[in-house]
């Protein structure tokens, strides 16, 4: 049973890990802000993270629409 539970903590911590890295990854990119697994994992997460990566997409993107999950009412303007 202990083996098992700890398989388990193992995958989620590891599952976590991942997704995280990926988040990270796309609100520090200079490429592009409109990555559409980086929009869905930004607009998934809480709203202070989900308040950081938008404003970590603004300073490098400022000029740019802004992505889905990171847009005003209008869609034309950042948070």
């Amino acid at each position: 049973m202990k083996k098992l539970l700890r398989l388990l903590l193992t995958v989620a911590l590891a599952f976590v890990v991942v997704i995280g890295f990926r988040w990270y990854r796309y609100v520090s990119n200079t490429d592009s802000p409109y990555d559409e697994v980086g929009i869905t994992l930004n607009t998934a997460m809480p709203g202070p993270v989900n308040a950081w990566g938008c404003a970590k997409l603004k300073e490098t993107f400022s000029g740019a629409l802004p992505p889905s999950g990171c847009a005003a009412d209008n869609g034309t303007q950042w948070k």
